[in-house]
């Protein structure tokens, strides 16, 4: 019987949500803690990588953690962003989010109206002398540097900040009937928490392929796969699993 459900993504902000619904409902209590937080790189560990930022005439952006660290490091360093800088970002959001930081023009900021960096290919081909420069976390993929390379654009990754485990409260018990991990970086931080842990009834539901593999890679089973044909979302696969426990 799940009586106990730790969800590894911060308290939603308002009393009325679906984990709130689903307690009332099925009886349940709902514990929200973030197994891992971000850290920025420092000046020292950046100019490891030996890239000067200034050697681009052009930014590739896709999150505001993007756009907070590229500037930070930029200060840190003590290097002054030029007005003349491009910054093409993954979405209209993350562009506005820019204004925090530059006087904001359109003929120098582009993004994409559909949160695909494809749609910025036309801007990027009518600008074949610009140099690119890609801010990225520790934990990504290639698949777009790998993309630009398809269309013969040339990108340079940059580490600008890490994923790392949040340590756990020591007086607080680890019990849970249920928990739901959504990224590789959660499977670590209990590996890194809990290194004696045994899964043994406990269920595990997990979102995304990358988490799943994750968990099955540290020995875990895993309970609940999302997305899947019925469930796009880890409320709803709870929810559901919740509704038929009930039936039972």
């Amino acid at each position: 019987m799940i009586k106990k459900i730790l969800i590894s993504q911060p308290k939603p902000q308002t009393e009325r949500n679906p984990y709130a619904d689903m307690a009332a409902k099925y009886g349940v209590e709902f514990d929200f803690c973030q197994l891992i937080h971000i850290e920025g790189l420092t000046a020292r560990e950046f100019r490891m990588q030996h890239i000067n930022p200034l050697d681009y005439t052009a930014v590739i952006l896709n999150s505001r953690l993007g756009i907070e660290h590229y500037f930070r490091l930029c200060e840190e360093m003590r290097l002054n962003v030029p007005d003349s800088m491009h910054y093409y970002c993954i979405s209209e959001t993350v562009g506005n989010y820019l204004q925090k930081y530059i006087q904001y023009r359109k003929r120098k900021v582009f993004f994409s109206e559909h949160n695909r960096f494809e749609d910025l290919l036309p801007a990027m081909f009518r600008r074949p002398q610009e140099k690119y420069l890609m801010v990225l976390s520790d934990i990504h993929t290639d698949d777009q540097i790998n993309m630009f390379a398809e269309h013969n654009i040339t990108v340079q990754p940059a580490i600008m900040y890490r994923t790392v485990s949040s340590k756990w409260e020591e007086q607080k018990p680890f019990d849970y009937d249920m928990i739901a991990l959504f990224t590789p970086s959660g499977v670590k931080s209990i590996q890194e928490n809990f290194p004696n842990w045994q899964q043994g009834k406990t269920l595990i539901a997990a979102f995304g392929a990358g988490t799943v593999q994750a968990l099955e890679e540290a020995g875990y089973r895993v309970d609940i796969r999302v997305p899947n044909e019925k469930h796009q979302s880890i409320i709803s696969a709870i929810n559901d699993y919740l509704e038929h426990q009930t039936e039972e």
